[in-house]
């Protein structure tokens, strides 16, 4: 599946997209923040605070709790301000 990272999770993260094969026990974004927060110290820091993290499965903002399942995209970013 292909990960899109925005703003500041981008910086932290070093890339703005790649493509990933997480294991089958990752089923919901949760879970993924969850799992991408262990892949390396630039992931942690990423994902320090991984309940702010927000996300969108091809293009629709979704709840963490939602499932991945047939997603081709998953964009993660920080919460948005308005300005």
């Amino acid at each position: 599946m292909k990960i899109l990272y925005f703003a500041w999770i981008r910086e932290r993260v070093g890339k703005a997209e790649e493509v990933i094969e997480p294991p089958a026990s990752v089923q919901t974004v949760a879970d993924l923040v969850l799992w991408l927060k262990g892949r390396g110290e630039e992931y942690a820091y990423a994902f320090e605070n991984h309940r702010v993290v927000r996300a969108a499965l091809d293009r629709v903002h979704v709840r963490p709790e939602a499932k991945l399942s047939g997603a081709r995209e998953i964009a993660l970013f920080p919460p948005m301000t308005g300005g």
